[in-house]
């Protein structure tokens, strides 16, 4: 009988078939954009695609009696700023200013700081509670970083800030318009 259970998940194995899925559902609703927004829509997916591997993946399970011996409680970083490392502190901020950007085209409501500050600040939650349970039930070796959701916020609102700040100049809106979904 085997005590522990050593496999390795790469990202390729879940992100194609949800991709390919992605692009299907997008033919059969062809009709219903123009080429522009499917253009956003399937660009809008592949950013997503990535931000989940470079969030999730690889993930290491390692469980039983080769596992990772430290408690999953004591991978978290609970101290905001004082633990920031440069390069990740501005990784995170560029991997989430893409967020910012799309949403006001994905939504009409998606036009203020606010709602893109709380959507930003959400999406980010989400990833590091899912890093934090697959740490717990899989064994990851993924941490959950209180910076990291600072930053990942903050680069959503820079984000929105460059959009709107190109929306402001008359001839660059009226072509951007045209990419946004309406209804």
């Amino acid at each position: 009988m085997k005590d522990s259970i050593m496999i390795t998940i790469n990202s390729w194995y879940v992100l194609v078939p949800a991709l390919v899925v992605f692009l299907f559902a997008m033919v059969f609703k062809a009709r219903k954009f123009s080429v522009k927004q499917c253009t956003l829509l399937v660009t809008f997916a592949i950013y997503v695609a990535g931000v989940i591997h470079f969030t999730f993946f690889p993930i290491d399970v390692n469980i039983g009696m080769y596992a990772n011996q430290t408690p999953w409680y004591k991978t978290i970083n609970y101290i905001p700023i004082l633990t920031i490392d440069v390069q990740t502190f501005l990784l995170n901020i560029i991997m989430f200013i893409p967020l910012g950007m799309f949403l006001p085209f994905l939504n009409q409501e998606n036009s203020s700081v606010k709602r893109i500050t709380t959507i930003g600040f959400y999406s980010c939650l989400s990833i590091e509670l899912l890093q934090c349970i697959i740490k717990i039930t899989l064994g990851s070796g993924r941490s959950t970083d209180i910076n990291d959701l600072l930053t990942n916020t903050l680069g959503a609102v820079i984000g929105y800030y460059l959009v709107n700040k190109v929306m402001k100049i008359k001839i660059l809106r009226e072509q951007f318009d045209t990419y946004k979904l309406h209804g």
